[in-house]
């Protein structure tokens, strides 16, 4: 949806919480409406057909009322519009998933004879097999970020990379990265990041991706993925929605929305954990390495000296689990799950070793946490009849232990 901007400048936590829901008060309502239909009436055909033929031939949102819920919602509508002011950005397309977001971005370049990708690992695991797999038609170019702007040739329609990247939250200039770009969009995977921590547009990049399932949700509840970037491109992706079906559920419009009015608080209060806990992880003599990004954030990878796997069996308070973002704080060994898709030297070249273990930090306490991870990498037995197996889609500055990178959690 295009972004309706207010006339004055509003803060990013102002925003947060009013953007997508201006026109509230004037329809009597305080809450946002969810709008379930998947149909709406129309008595007159003719106005319609005008209507579809000229999202057919432009990718515009209809004006008017919806006409069916593939092609637009109202209240996933206000979530695209809240979502795009956050980022500075014209439009942004709401999607079913992170990789329906993202496997829209590459068809829309291949529909325009623009499939070959040049990308930085790490990434996202599914991520990284999507384009390795050819599954779309694309071909890939790994390099890493200086060998970006070599790597680009005709025919090359997009420069892909996540930073901080997942999961060794390795961190890329933005804007260098851009330069070296050219004409060719830069799309930035700002998951880890989200609008509180980076905004890529304003550092030349084209387009940006979030699984929005991660913190613009925020509570583990909902699936989802969003692409902002400029309107032109907008109404590609939307015409590939309406054909493709990717949509993202009414539903999980209204919990994005309510998800991203304390998105600034709970990214602000999570990293200042996160901070707290990568400086006790880096001075404890268990623990090999620390990765933690000078942007600061929630995420916390660190490699430890000894059995990963007991680590994970051993924590009681935070929860070995897939995906990230969540008000409780996550542990998982991306080797042999969110990275598990990608092949084991792949892993190995871009940082993601056997020791590594990825921590999504919550609102807990800071001393129940650390209390916890103690107990973890001191070896406490594991629980019983806990083997329950999840799949998550797939992922460096290093820093040596006793060296945490010191960050700003209350940074942008």
């Amino acid at each position: 949806m295009e972004s309706d901007a207010p006339t004055t400048s509003r803060t990013l936590a102002t925003e947060a919480v009013h953007a997508g829901r201006e026109d509230l008060a004037g329809l009597g309502l305080h809450a946002v409406p969810i709008d379930l239909s998947t149909t709406y009436p129309s008595y007159d055909s003719r106005q319609e057909a005008a209507r579809l033929d000229e999202f057919a031939a432009t990718g515009a949102r209809p004006q008017g009322a919806p006409v069916y819920a593939r092609l637009d919602n109202p209240t996933t509508a206000r979530f695209e519009t809240a979502l795009a002011r956050l980022e500075g950005a014209e439009s942004a397309v709401a999607f079913a998933s992170g990789m329906a977001a993202l496997s829209a971005v590459l068809l829309a370049r291949a529909s325009q004879g623009l499939r070959h990708v040049v990308a930085v690992r790490p990434l996202y695991g599914c991520s990284d097999h999507l384009l390795t797999a050819g599954l779309l038609g694309t071909e890939v170019t790994w390099t890493d970020p200086a060998g970006v702007a070599d790597a680009i040739r005709p025919g090359t329609g997009l420069v892909m990379v996540e930073t901080p990247a997942n999961p060794t939250l390795a961190e890329i200039d933005i804007r260098a990265l851009a330069h070296s770009c050219g004409a060719v969009p830069l799309l930035v995977d700002s998951t880890f990041a989200t609008p509180v921590l980076q905004r890529p547009l304003e550092h030349g990049a084209r387009i940006v991706l979030h699984s929005a399932t991660k913190y613009l949700g925020g509570h583990g509840d909902v699936l989802a993925g969003v692409v902002a970037c400029d309107e032109d491109f907008a109404r590609v992706l939307r015409q590939l929605r309406f054909a493709t079906g990717g949509v993202l559920h009414p539903l999980s419009g209204y919990l994005l929305l309510r998800g991203l009015s304390t998105l600034p608080v709970r990214m602000r209060a999570a990293a200042g954990t996160a901070a707290e806990l990568s400086r006790r992880l880096a001075a404890d003599p268990r623990v090999a390495a620390v990765h933690y990004p000078k942007l600061g954030g929630a995420m916390v990878a660190f490699e430890v000296h000894g059995d990963p796997h007991r680590v994970i069996a051993g924590v009681r308070l935070i929860t070995p689990a897939v995906s990230l973002g969540s008000v409780d704080t996550l542990i998982q060994h991306p080797a042999s799950i969110s990275h598990r898709i990608v092949a084991e030297g792949d892993r190995r070249s871009a940082g993601v070793s056997e020791q590594l273990l990825r921590m999504s930090v919550g609102l807990e306490d800071v001393d129940d946490l650390w209390a916890d991870l103690d107990g973890a990498l001191s070896g406490r037995p594991a629980r019983s009849a806990r083997t329950a197996v999840h799949a998550e889609g797939p992922t460096a500055g290093r820093v040596p232990a006793g060296r945490a990178r010191a960050s700003s959690p209350a940074a942008r």
